[in-house]
C-alpha cells in the first residue's frame, strides 16, 4: 500500500513536472509543446490550454516496445494499433502526430481519416507536412543515416576541413611564437620614448 501510495505520488509529479515544463516552452514563444508521454498527461496539457504534438508509428523512446528502430504497421494488426493511437491522441486533445516510419499507403490514409495534423517522417507524401533532421538535411550524421533521410548539403566535409584549417592555424601560432616571429612590431602598443625614459626613471628612483 505504501508502494502504490509513493507511485501514485511520483505520477502527481511527473504530470506537474511536464504541465511546468509546457508553460515554461510556452512562455519562451513556442506555439505548441511535443509530448509523446501517456495519454494522461497529453489530457493535462489539453486542459491548461497547451496545444499538444504527439507521436506515433516509431518513437524512439518507446522502441523497445515495438520491436526495435524498424517499420512499424507493415501488418494490418500493426497498422490497426497506429489508428488506434492516432484515435487515442485526437480524444484526448492532441492537434498533431508525428508518424514516422510507417508504410506511405497506411500513414495516408490514417492521415485522411482523422483530424489530426499529421507529420510524416518517413511516412510518406500523403501526410500534411514533411519533417527531416536538420543533420540529414545537412549531412551533419556522422552515424548511422535513415533510408527515409535526404541528404541535401556535405556540412561534414567542410567541418572536416576546417578543424584541418583549425589544427593548421594553431600550429602556425605556437611555430611564430617559438621563433619570435609573433608578437611582431604592428601587434605591439606604442609608447613615446620620452614617456618610457620618464617611466624608466620613476620606477628606478
Amino acid at each position: 500500500m505504501c508502494l502504490r501510495c509513493r507511485g501514485s505520488n511520483m505520477a502527481t509529479s511527473s504530470r506537474r513536472r511536464n504541465i511546468y515544463g509546457a508553460f515554461k516552452a510556452m512562455r519562451a514563444g513556442g506555439d505548441a509543446v511535443y509530448c509523446a508521454a501517456s495519454l494522461r498527461i497529453i489530457r493535462g496539457l489539453r486542459d491548461e490550454g497547451i496545444p499538444v504534438c504527439s507521436h506515433v508509428g516509431l518513437i524512439p523512446s518507446k522502441a523497445t516496445w515495438t520491436g526495435g528502430f524498424k517499420a512499424v504497421g507493415k501488418t494490418a494488426d500493426s497498422a490497426m494499433a497506429i489508428w488506434n493511437a492516432v484515435k487515442a491522441l485526437e480524444e484526448a486533445g492532441a492537434f498533431a502526430a508525428e508518424i514516422e516510419v510507417v508504410p506511405a499507403e497506411i500513414a495516408s490514409l490514417i492521415s485522411a481519416r482523422k483530424s489530426l495534423f499529421m507529420i510524416s517522417m518517413g511516412a510518406g507524401a500523403g501526410c500534411d507536412a514533411q519533417y527531416l533532421f536538420a543533420d540529414d538535411v545537412l549531412g551533419q550524421n556522422r552515424g548511422h543515416v535513415p533510408r527515409h533521410a535526404k541528404t541535401y548539403r556535405n556540412f561534414n566535409a567542410e567541418f572536416d576541413r576546417l578543424q584541418h584549417e583549425r589544427i593548421a592555424a594553431f600550429r602556425e601560432f605556437r611555430q611564430d611564437v617559438e621563433s619570435g616571429a609573433y608578437p611582431a612590431e604592428p601587434h605591439n602598443v606604442g609608447v613615446g620614448s620620452g614617456e618610457f625614459a620618464r617611466f624608466r626613471n620613476m620606477i628606478d628612483g
